[in-house]
């Protein structure tokens, strides 16, 4: 195989990188996963869990990892993708319906896909259970449990109709020497649907929690396994008012269970686990005591701006990729001899590194791009920017094209907060929420470079350090939102368009520029910020 044949092979393998762990086999996710740091360690521990992480940071290929590489045999996993729970998921956010209508539903839609997953988990332990029958029963208990509702308030009945189905399932094992010994046992559930009410005064959907928990650790008892990991996946995507109901569930039947781990993936502004009532009361989990939320992903990929360390893991992941594709060759075996053969030199590499931000998925996109550009040449830095631009205006300003208060305050943080020196960030305040900069965030468009830090004017006062995107910044060139104190896109020598250096992320150089809150809901800056370098 030639240079060239074995450059056309990369590159093609770029273009087909899986983008979203979800699409991707459990092998592949296997192959492909790279940890950094204690990850794993972290994820993989017995502690119930909160994992926070934007779009494209992995969440998804984390959990599906864990589940794969569970430690001991002994050992099983429901995974329940919630995007995909209920069959009706429009009802959920649905806010013409009352809250207790729209919670109840997505509860009891929770709890029959849990039961569906354990269902399966049954009939595979009946081959082995040293009493079968005990599995049934529990089984059927869960199902009368979940299916067990009890109305408090007044109710008129109106309307009656009933259907009933049911659904079953076994399995046989027989040894076929003399005397012959069988064994058979099934499991059967069935489905009721009926009684549409009428109700008249105050009505409450009550469900009851206990029952349920019992229920619950008693099937797991005798299940045969020491340890069930319930890894729930998209959390953000249930309505945030709903999301402490489910939460209470999840507190009052499942965390009371110690054979039971539970890990959450969310994103952090998206995700409400909890609603204060009166004298200390609350629904929902409280983070911190019910459960820990001590792992973000957005943090661990920023590496600290360890330049060397996020190097390395973006050069792990573009190599196992790589290696999993089918157009993989063993002449390029290592990470190092991967990138040697795909850019031109190593600041190239570097280049990309920095154009990526910290997230996984957005590598994988841009890896593509990049190879689409120099298809047929190794990569260099102006084939990074370009790919850079390109996928930030076809992916991430989607997201404010159309919507005035996003594109406004972004074009603020461009000409009036980055535009007066040579780079790329600002302070805001860290016990602050505005929902438009984390909607950026969110789209990143904006990124944290580092948390909790102090400004040179208040040194009482904490920030977090946000960055824009790279492929905004290079995106702003010759245009008019470019801040001309920024850099310079023409030569005026020879009028021919020049490299522009993308500023370096050094978040020391930047403690003077400062966001407000004010501004951003005002309008107007007014002299507040100082941003002299």
């Amino acid at each position: 195989m030639t240079s060239a044949e074995l450059l056309i092979g990369v590159q093609k393998a770029f273009m087909g990188f899986d983008k979203r762990a979800e699409r991707a086999s459990d092998e592949i996710l296997e192959a492909t996963f790279v940890d950094t740091g204690p990850l794993f360690d972290l994820v993989s521990s017995a502690n119930n869990q909160v994992m926070y992480g934007r779009r494209g940071t992995g969440k998804t290929h984390v959990l599906k990892y864990l589940r794969r590489r569970l430690p001991n045999a002994d050992e099983a996993s429901v995974y329940l993708d919630l995007r995909q729970v209920g069959s009706n998921g429009s009802i959920y956010g649905d806010d013409n319906r009352p809250l207790s209508e729209r919670s109840y539903t997505l509860i009891v839609d929770v709890l029959q896909a849990l039961q569906d997953e354990l269902f399966i988990l049954a009939v595979e332990a009946l081959e082995t259970a040293p009493d079968a029958g005990q599995i049934t029963t529990r089984v059927d208990a869960l199902s009368a449990a979940i299916s067990e509702v009890k109305v408090v308030g007044e109710v008129e009945t109106s309307v009656e109709e009933g259907s009933k189905g049911a659904r079953s399932t076994g399995a046989e094992l027989a040894l076929s020497k003399e005397p012959s010994v069988g064994f058979k046992a099934s499991i059967e559930a069935t489905e009721n649907s009926s009684a549409r009410r009428t109700a008249r005064g105050s009505e409450k959907i009550h469900l009851n929690f206990g029952g349920i928990g019992t229920a619950l650790s008693g099937l797991v008892a005798v299940l045969g396994i020491k340890r069930l990991w319930f890894l729930i996946d998209e959390w953000s995507e249930i309505p945030i008012d709903l999301q402490p109901y489910l939460a209470d569930l999840l507190r009052r039947t499942v965390l009371p269970i110690g054979s039971i781990t539970i890990k959450i993936a969310a994103i952090d502004h998206r995700s409400n686990f909890i609603v204060h009532k009166a004298k200390g009361e609350y629904v929902g989990l409280e983070l911190g005591a019910d459960i820990t939320a001590d792992l973000n992903l957005d943090e661990f990929l920023v590496f600290d701006n360890n330049q060397e360390k996020s190097t390395e893991f973006f050069r792990s992941l573009l190599f196992r990729h790589y290696s999993s594709s089918d157009h993989y060759s063993p002449v390029l075996d290592t990470p190092d001899k991967l990138i040697q053969a795909a850019f031109t030199q190593a600041s190239a590499f570097d280049e990309f590194v920095r154009a990526v931000e910290g997230v996984p998925r957005d590598a994988l996109n841009l890896a593509t791009k990049v190879a689409t550009k120099a298809y047929g040449q190794q990569i260099s830095v102006p084939h990074v920017r370009s790919a850079a631009r390109d996928w930030y205006q076809q992916d991430k300003h989607a997201v404010i094209r159309n919507n005035t208060p996003l594109d406004e305050l972004l074009t603020k943080v461009i000409s009036e907060v980055i535009g007066e020196r040579r780079a790329r960030a600002f302070l805001f305040p860290n016990n602050e929420r505005v929902p438009l900069i984390d909607q950026l965030f969110d789209a990143r468009i904006l990124h944290i470079l580092k948390k909790n830090v102090s400004s040179h004017d208040e040194p009482g006062t904490r920030y977090d350090v946000y960055k824009i995107d790279y492929g905004c910044y290079v995106d702003m060139i010759n245009t008019a939102k470019a801040p001309t104190a920024l850099f310079s896109a023409i030569d005026d020598s020879s009028g021919d368009e020049e490299l522009v250096e993308v500023p370096k992320d050094d978040y020391r150089s930047i403690r003077r520029a400062i966001l407000k809150p004010e501004m951003i809901v005002s309008g107007s800056t007014g002299d507040e910020p100082k941003t002299a370098a």
